[in-house]
């Protein structure tokens, strides 16, 4: 007997999972009990999130509930017996799998393809990506597969056809992989907004997703669901207890009493390469991708016997450079890959048994995912080795420990009404037959992200598409819809062409691909990269040096350099900020030092630091806010360490600059970094009269933040991605693509004809919102001030920079001399630093 006529035999039994055990059991394992409840909803036809750990069976439990019920329609049914499944008999389309990152697809594909095979389920499975070939996309364009794995750009493609009715007649369900990922931005926005239009299109399918590490799930569950779907119809299933989860730190064997930031760089390369050859293979985790391909020509120059069985693995590499490490982790053959974030996500990779971060992940829930790429099994141990990039790193690592225990887990907040994205979303509709804009309306209030969007700002995004609002009335080409009787529609076949090309919403720095001259692509780097080049320079990208040819057809030339020496590539948007919840817990660890208490092998290898920071000056408490004042041959200095994260202290250094000038006209310089923020000014800023006139007030924050910053400057540049989301700035067509400096001067001139002739233009009213919230974020500026407005301040005067001040103290040097200038005052400093420690 077959494994499928076993199955249908013994789906026969009400509610028995005795094939999905006999299926499980094969490889070694048993359906956990969330498993099952997956399965008993989707049956029911209930839709849901669930959340579990890394590596604990998600994606089983999304999948196989959709197989039974094949099963169960298919009983009576008797298999016909076939090598290969034939796309024209097989079943239309049935499943849509939304995977956040194309890296992931061919591992998606894999994972969901063994139970088809062994259970001869008839389906045809394939995925649709930007890497897709052309061949199979003009044979999914004539038919699509039973279950497709895609995108959220290629999922809004699907739905510009024409024939989309026709395509989603048979969907059952929609499953969204790593939701959590897409939470919180305009691609999980976009989502959303494709969701409803799946809803409207097939409204019988059930929609899952699937979600780790998150700390707001119902608000997760309701942005993936909508309001469409009631609380009775639909649930949070949570998975196995949380793997046990080991995080310890590779401690530096020289402890500096003054640290900065990346003063240690790759000096714990031996530490680092002890622990891969502990195991048999390893993950090394970096926050940035240049930091890839320094530590990877780091370990690989320590070990060069390792050569072929190390690798790297970022965004920027050539697809089948990526494939190939990937099959590598599967297969066991690679011994150690260097990464980045590229590799948080992912199916299956349970040869790793060792996990590597460098630098502070400055997350709770970026380590916790990073740790489950170990053991990343059900059932297994997760181990992850943090690796400070300067000392006070350690001490973020004890409190990420501490949040793991106390459950801190990071929210992802929702955006709200973002119009960018919903114009997109409108013309994307009009070319998948046109729309009634009623119908559309109540379609898109079903989402949470738009279920407060008013009639104006409908009526005006209309009116934006339909005839390029106020100021761009007189140029055709911004009318992108028509009305059509009662429908709206997009009749110019360029127009559609252009949005088709665009549609998404990643905006970033202009990528270029580089090449050999007489060889392959190696990958892509940012344009601002490749600008700052000149012919015979050299650089390291994908693990090999690198010399700079020419750039031509939006192409870097390049041939193989003799050596290793020269610049590493240094990738836009690399910086991560402390989260709200590790920050706290950070202010827990130094109010323990302050009382002498040193937890844990991190916090007793920066006891003599802490212990110099509090002989100096103080160390302060989760209840008190520390401001050091010094004077310098610089001048008057001012250091701010509210430990709430460098946004949030990049906003609080204007704003705070700007009430201290308000008193007394004074310019002030600035620095911040994770932990606080330095105001220097060459006279002496009236820090005791602004204390005492609301220096640290929450107040009027509405009217003084803006007032603190060049708000119309910064602005502008938001408004680029605004533009180019919106369809007002065209990026051009392949290999004919617009640089990065043309897009901002065209997305730059329309933000100023708006200001001037059409300045209640909404997108203008976004752009204003998103540097408040997502560059500066003003909420957690707010709520910083309601908590340090309650704060006991702690006003010191230490005799020299403490070891608390000397990595702002670094930051603000760094923009005043070069690199090598730089080092030898950061020597000089900390040399005469530890002289004047010395006699204390």
């Amino acid at each position: 007997m077959t494994a499928l006529a076993a199955s249908i035999d013994l789906l026969n039994s009400r509610d028995t999972f005795v094939d999905v055990d006999r299926w499980f059991a094969s490889r070694g394992w048993r359906p956990f009990g969330f498993q099952r409840e997956v399965w008993s909803a989707y049956r029911s036809g209930e839709s849901g999130l669930i959340h579990a750990a890394t590596g604990t069976g998600k994606t089983l439990a999304a999948w196989w509930g959709p197989l039974l019920e094949w099963l169960e329609e298919t009983r009576d049914v008797v298999p016909i017996a076939a090598k290969k499944v034939r796309r024209s008999t097989a079943p239309p389309l049935r499943i849509l799998w939304i995977t956040p990152l194309r890296a992931l697809a061919a591992d998606t594909v894999e994972a969901l393809a063994a139970p088809l095979r062994d259970l001869e389920i008839p389906w045809t499975l394939e995925s649709r990506t930007g890497d897709t070939p052309a061949a199979m996309r003009a044979r999914q364009r004539k038919r699509l597969p039973t279950a497709l794995v895609t995108t959220p750009e290629s999922l809004s493609l699907l739905l510009t056809r024409e024939d989309v009715r026709e395509l989603f007649a048979d969907l059952r369900a929609v499953v969204v992989d790593e939701w959590h990922e897409l939470l919180g931005t305009k691609r999980g926005v976009q989502v959303e907004l494709a969701l409803a239009r799946v809803r409207t299109l097939a409204p019988a399918a059930r929609v899952w997703g699937l979600s780790a590490t998150i700390g707001n799930l119902e608000q997760a569950r309701d942005s993936l669901l909508g309001g469409t779907h009631s609380r009775a119809s639909s649930r949070i299933v949570k998975g196995v207890e949380p793997k046990r989860v080991i995080v310890d730190s590779l401690i530096p064997p020289i402890i500096e009493r003054f640290p900065w930031a990346g003063h240690l760089g790759t000096q714990m390369v031996p530490q680092v390469v002890a622990a891969v050859e502990e195991g048999e293979s390893a993950i090394v985790f970096t926050n940035t991708r240049s930091q890839t391909e320094i530590w990877y020509q780091a370990i690989l120059a320590a070990r060069p016997e390792w050569a072929g069985t190390i690798a790297l693995h970022h965004g920027s590499l050539d697809r089948r450079k990526r494939d190939w490490v990937e099959d590598g982790l599967r297969a066991g053959t690679l011994r150690c890959v260097v990464a980045t974030s590229s590799l948080d996500l992912g199916v299956d990779f349970s040869p790793v048994d060792r996990v590597l971060q460098i630098g502070s992940p400055k997350g709770i829930a970026r380590l916790l995912q990073r740790a489950g790429r170990s053991g990343h099994r059900p059932g297994a141990v997760s181990r992850i080795s943090c690796v400070p990039t300067n000392t006070l790193e350690l001490i973020e690592v004890a409190a990420v420990r501490d949040g793991m225990h106390a459950g801190a887990v990071e929210a992802r907040a929702p955006l709200e009404r973002p119009l960018d994205v919903l114009a997109q979303h409108v013309v994307t509709v009009a070319l998948g037959g046109g729309f009634e804009p009623a119908q559309l309306l109540a379609e898109v209030r079903g989402t949470r992200a738009y279920a407060g969007l008013t009639d104006d700002e409908w009526k005006w995004t209309i009116a934006f598409l339909t005839s390029g609002g106020t100021a761009l009335t007189a140029y055709p080409e911004y009318a992108r819809l028509v009305r059509d009787g009662d429908r709206y529609v997009v009749q110019d076949p360029e127009i559609a062409r252009r949005h088709k090309m665009a549609i998404g919403t990643i905006v970033g720095d202009a990528h270029i691909s580089v090449n050999y001259v007489h060889g392959r692509a190696l990958g892509s780097v940012e344009e601002s990269f490749i600008a700052r080049l000149s012919p015979g320079d050299r650089f390291v990208f994908a693990g090999t040096p690198l010399e700079f040819i020419r750039v031509r057809d939006m192409k870097a030339w390049v041939k193989r350099a003799s050596s290793v020496k020269g610049a590493i590539p240094r990738w836009a948007g690399s910086r991560m900020p402390l989260s709200g919840e590790l920050a706290e817990m950070l202010r827990g660890r130094l109010g323990e030092a302050s009382e002498g208490t040193y937890r844990d092998a991190e916090m007793e290898a920066v006891h003599p630091m802490l212990e110099l920071q509090r002989k100096w000056s103080a160390i302060p408490r989760p209840s008190e806010l520390l401001i050091e004042r010094t004077k310098s041959r610089d001048g008057w200095h001012l250091y701010f360490f509210p430990f709430e994260g460098r946004l949030v202290h990049e906003g609080l250094a204007a704003l705070l600059a700007y009430r201290l000038a308000r008193l007394k006209p004074i310019t002030f310089s600035m620095s911040s970094n994770d932990y606080g923020f330095e105001l220097t000014s060459a006279e002496e800023p009236p820090l005791g009269e602004a204390l005492a006139a609301g220096l640290l007030s929450p107040d009027n924050l509405v009217d003084d933040i803006p007032a603190s910053l060049n708000a119309t400057e910064m602005a502008k540049r938001q408004f680029r991605e605004i533009a180019r989301v919106a369809g007002l700035v065209f990026p051009g067509f392949p290999r004919a693509g617009k640089s990065a400096r043309q897009l901002q001067a065209t997305s730059g001139l329309f933000f100023e004809v708006f200001r001037q002739y059409d300045p209640s233009n909404l997108l203008l009213t976004q752009a204003h919102r998103e540097v408040l919230e997502r560059q500066l974020e003003r909420s957690r500026l707010g709520r910083t001030l309601q908590r340090i407005a309650g704060a006991q301040v702690v006003v010191t005067s230490p005799p020299k920079i403490t070891p608390l001040a000397f990595p702002l103290w670094v930051d603000r040097n760094r923009e005043r001399v070069s690199s090598e200038k730089l080092a030898d005052r950061i020597r000089r400093m900390q040399l005469s630093l530890e002289r004047a420690a010395g006699k204390t």
